[in-house]
């Protein structure tokens, strides 16, 4: 489960983001000022931040800034209703990766979280994650390598395994794969969806992807 750092000190705003976010799977820990979310900062790895620029105590510019000078690579959102060109520059000369300004969609939000969490998993050191002993897959080139030998994938298989092995252990509820898998303009469909578990399966293992009734699907790797 990727864990995300939330600074905002608008009560109801920390608090409606805090239930969505956590109703997309994500773990959230919110804080309400910047010397909370500095000493957050330092007790847990996260693997997103979103920070609000305008807090009490440290502002969000500030402590990004600190944050990159200590080596936290976490990707950042800074969300802020700040719209100048200089702000945007001072945000990224602090070390952000994003924007969003208030007052914002939800869905934008789920949106932009996903594409920097997406571009962390892709940008990983490893450019090959184990799945068996025989079985490996290959980040760069979209591939399944079995026995040595390479097995290309469908664009959505390969979109649907990297969303289970970036969530490798939890259930992947099926609003959440039906969101990652098809775009605006496309309409998501629980036979194709079936269809492209039952080929992953075919290649990879039944056993590796688990039904769980009523809800979704759970990946294993064998460890």
């Amino acid at each position: 489960m990727n864990k995300i750092l939330l600074l905002e000190d608008d009560a109801n705003l920390n608090e409606t983001v805090t239930e969505f976010l956590e109703e997309q799977g994500y773990d959230i820990v919110s804080v309400y000022d910047g010397y909370e979310a500095q000493e957050k900062l330092y007790e847990s790895k996260y693997d997103l931040l979103l920070l609000d620029v305008n807090t009490p105590g440290i502002n969000g510019f500030d402590l990004l800034k600190e944050a990159r000078e200590n080596d936290v690579v976490a990707p950042a959102i800074f969300i802020t209703s700040l719209d100048s060109v200089e702000d945007l520059e001072k945000g990224f000369d602090s070390g952000c990766d994003d924007y969003i300004r208030k007052p914002f969609a939800l869905k934008e939000l789920f949106i932009r979280v996903e594409t920097l969490l997406k571009r962390a998993f892709y940008h990983e050191s490893k450019e090959m994650m184990d799945i068996s002993k025989d079985i490996a897959y290959d980040i760069k080139n979209n591939e399944l390598i079995i026995e040595g030998e390479s097995v290309s994938l469908g664009h959505k298989e390969s979109m649907l395994l990297k969303l289970f092995m970036k969530n490798e252990g939890e259930v992947i509820v099926h609003e959440r794969i039906y969101e990652h898998l098809w775009d605006f303009d496309e309409e998501p469909s629980d036979t194709a969806l079936r269809t492209y578990i039952k080929n992953l399966r075919k290649i990879i293992g039944k056993d590796r992807i688990v039904s769980i009734k009523k809800q979704g699907y759970k990946f294993t790797s064998e460890k």
